[in-house]
């Protein structure tokens, strides 16, 4: 964060000092992280007093101030120097999942200081030279965020959220991640109802958008994917006329939105006729694609080190934006072929010395993702046989699809029927709920499958029985949304090397 005085911090959220007094402030300094983790409290900090599953953080204040922080944000006085927000006077979004343990109001106060903070700093930021790019999109956001990052690194610093910090907290928290230093701050943008993509935007507006789909994820909120593509429609109405919008013109609700905006649209496409698009897809055994990317500059071959044929139109988005940015086109591809994984649980790739491949995607699963996931775990296990080998054998130990309302028992019906069309040799279904069994049976109606589908009660019940089945040289993907728990599983699992001679 930009270095502000305690006085300072509190004019900007409007809050009231406690336990220092104002000329203390205006000499108190902070010049570190701002952190809702008391564990991550470095010297120099800001501590967030926010209510949590297990305990207030308020609990935590003379701890963090013994740790080094300078102060806390607070929404009453803890003993310890702090700038104090009544929950009264900050309204907040109590189904955001962040504050579901917010029972007086305090994590909302606390949330709307943070919020203004955030917003202080990004105005000043922005006046000094820096770039906001955001990036919404039903699935795929913190691929393309990690992209992003990778091809806007040799362009100057960049901060960049670490996993899914998409929300009304994590948001602000990577806006004050950024210095004077700071060139490019790239944020992920999430929903669960209208208007909280025009919120966060608020915060720090962008000066670039990224869009990548309008898919199902959240349904059971919004009620219609016209709804979804409404509320993602947010983040280019929020560009200004001298901004730029990527839209992935592949996606039809995607390319309406350059309707929406003042700003001048660039789009994506997998065919000809876009400002970027690719052709010639193909994908190496662990299904990475390789393509040629053209523009109006020219074309260029490009290698990814991610996995998936989904990755196109992600790698495609970031390198629109790097264009935009000042990049060429070989800068781009070069960053793109060093682009591997970053974030855990998204398409982590591990192939084991027992040749055992453990695609680990078990961080969220929406019908788009899952159907992504399934298509690159078909890939994996056919290219064995295009190679000259014997087809591999391809598990999926898929989790409960959440936040798909009425229409869950119908989606996970359609993974369990779609494993069977790509031929997947075993189905593992987790759990025991009407949405599994649907996803079950759905896989058993649709092929003459026996025992080739199975539904155990929970993650340790399918990590037992793959350690008991799985043969060297198996592929297996594990996908669910993350409140599956499945995450844990892979990790196991790819951390296992036991498997049967096949």
């Amino acid at each position: 964060m930009i270095e502000l005085t305690v006085a300072e911090i509190a004019d900007i959220v409007g809050g009231e000092l406690a336990d220092v007094s104002p000329d203390e402030a205006r000499r108190l300094r902070v010049t570190g992280t701002v952190e809702f983790d008391s564990r991550a409290v470095a010297p120099g900090g800001l501590f967030l007093a926010l209510p949590g599953a297990r305990a207030d953080g308020h609990d935590f204040a003379a701890g963090a101030v013994a740790a080094g922080a300078v102060a806390v944000l607070a929404a009453r006085p803890v003993g310890v120097p702090a700038i104090v927000v009544r929950p009264s006077s900050v309204s907040g979004d109590p189904d955001s999942g962040v504050l579901e343990h917010d029972t007086d109001g305090s994590g909302a106060a606390v949330l709307g200081a943070l919020g203004r903070l955030a917003a202080a700093v990004a105005a000043r930021l922005v006046d000094g030279g820096l770039t906001i790019v955001g990036v919404t999109g039903s699935s795929g956001k913190t691929s393309t965020k990690d992209l992003l990052a990778a091809v806007l690194e040799p362009l100057g610093q960049v901060v960049a959220p670490p996993g899914s910090f998409n929300n009304e907290l994590g948001h602000p928290w990577t806006v004050l991640r950024a210095t004077t230093d700071t060139d490019y701050l790239i944020l992920e943008m999430s929903a669960r109802h209208p208007g909280n993509i025009a919120a966060l935007a608020a915060i720090a507006p962008p000066s670039i958008a990224v869009v990548l789909n309008v898919g199902t994820a959240h349904l059971g909120e919004f009620g219609s994917r016209e709804a979804i593509a409404a509320t993602k429609s947010e983040l280019p109405q929020a560009v200004p006329a001298s901004g730029v919008v990527i839209l992935n013109a592949d996606d039809k609700a995607v390319a309406a939105m350059a309707d929406v905006t003042a700003a001048r649209v660039v789009r994506i496409a997998r065919q000809p006729g876009a400002d970027l698009w690719a052709d010639d897809v193909v994908l190496d055994e662990l299904a990475r694609p390789r393509f040629t990317m053209h523009s109006a500059a020219g074309s260029v071959p490009v290698q990814l080190a991610v996995h998936g044929d989904h990755q196109v139109s992600n790698a495609l988005c970031a390198a629109a934006v790097a264009l935009e940015c000042g990049a060429d086109l070989e800068q781009v591809a070069t960053a793109l072929a060093g682009a591997g994984p970053v974030s855990r649980r998204r398409m982590q790739v591990t192939t084991r010395p027992d040749g055992v491949t453990v695609v680990n995607d078990a961080y969220n699963a929406n019908p788009d993702s899952m159907r992504a996931g399934l298509k690159a775990l078909a890939w994996m296990a056919k290219s064995g046989a295009d190679g000259g080998g014997e087809r591999r054998r391809s598990w999926a130990v898929l989790g409960e699809m959440a936040e798909l309302g009425d229409d869950a028992i119908g989606e996970h019906d359609s993974i369990g029927r779609l494993a069977v069309r790509l031929d997947v040799s075993r189905l593992v279904v987790v759990g025991t709920g009407r949405s599994m069994s649907a996803m079950h049976h759905g896989a058993v109606m649709e092929g003459s499958w026996g025992s080739e589908s199975v539904m155990v009660d929970d993650a340790d019940s399918a990590l037992a029985l793959l350690r008991d089945e799985l043969r060297e040289g198996d592929v297996v993907l594990v996908k669910a949304s993350n409140s599956a728990g499945l995450g844990v599983l892979a990790d196991a699992l790819a951390g296992d090397g036991g498997a049967k001679p096949a």
